[in-house]
């Protein structure tokens, strides 16, 4: 049976999607956006996390690890990256959860089995089941079968998604999904490679390809003061939003926050905020107005 990597499951979730919803995060993602609030993510592999407040030195981890890979020392305990196999026995073994591990292998049947657990509750708000990243279209074979089952079960179903995937997969996908919700960064190509590592010509098109096809899409646009809110921008994607076939989709603006920071630090990479930060209240709502001239349904938040 398919197995992958999942880093999060959040229940009575109520921003990614109609009703209260179940949640799955599932581990990696093609892009490296730098405002990215789930670092952890990224990653395709399991990743150790530590959070030295959290810390009380009591050396259980050390004990624990049979390649001694953990050191404790004045500023807490120091992992041995060379030594380190990831098999998680320090994290187990923590008392206070300083340590922890970043992704675990799932099968089907047993995130269907967490799923049910919380149908009485996503039934009666109308809620439903989202999968979510990461990107969850890098694991298409695991995705599908399980949006396969869930729609069997009458469970509504949504894919986060950055759209940056082939688009045959895609589509198949769309088959089996009732509500995309669909991360649009920026418009300028060679600038969203810049910030996220990747183009945006493929996610474009796929956006465009999903909008002739009928296919049930919320826009979320993550807005960063000094990155995407310029004026330029905003137009573009309102421009591109309003020309999509059909009718059009809800736009989501999410405004910067910096929560990421502390979860870089006990990743143990560098997290480089820049100037980066959340819009004031103004410019949020004269972008909302411009959305709003272009026949736009818009909001903050969601």
């Amino acid at each position: 049976m398919k197995q992958a990597l999942i880093f999060d499951i959040k229940r009575y979730a109520i921003n990614d999607g109609p009703g209260i919803r179940i949640t799955i995060f599932l581990k990696g993602c093609p892009l490296s956006c730098e405002w990215c609030h789930n670092p952890e993510s990224q990653s395709e592999s399991v990743q150790k996390m530590y959070h030295q407040a959290k810390c009380i030195g009591c050396s259980l981890c050390v004990e624990a690890c049979d390649v001694e890979a953990c050191i404790l020392t004045s500023e807490g305990i120091v992992t041995d990256v060379e030594k380190c196999l990831l098999c998680g026995k320090c994290a187990e073994v923590c008392p206070t959860k300083a340590t922890e591990m970043s992704g675990a292998l799932y099968t089907e049947d047993q995130i269907m089995d967490i799923i049910r657990k919380e149908q009485l509750l996503m039934d009666k708000s109308e809620g439903g089941v989202t999968f979510s990243g990461g990107e969850p279209l890098q694991h298409p074979e695991f995705l599908i079968r399980l949006l396969d089952r869930c729609g069997q079960e009458g469970i509504h179903r949504c894919v986060d998604t950055c759209g940056f995937a082939k688009t045959d997969v895609l589509l198949e996908v769309a088959k089996r999904t009732d509500l995309f919700l669909y991360d649009l960064k920026m418009m300028d190509s060679k600038k969203h490679e810049k910030y996220t590592a990747v183009p945006n010509e493929i996610i474009l098109e796929n956006l465009r390809i999903l909008a002739e096809n009928n296919h049930k899409t919320a826009i979320r646009i993550p807005l960063i003061k000094g990155v995407n809110d310029d004026k330029e921008n905003i137009v573009s994607t309102a421009e591109f939003i309003s020309a999509l076939h059909g009718k059009k989709p809800k736009v989501h603006i999410l405004p910067f926050h910096n929560i990421a920071e502390n979860k870089y630090k006990k990743l143990g990479q560098a997290y480089n905020r820049g100037s980066m930060d959340e819009p004031d209240a103004k410019r949020q709502e004269e972008i909302l107005a411009t959305f709003h001239r272009y026949g736009i349904d818009a909001a903050i938040g969601g």
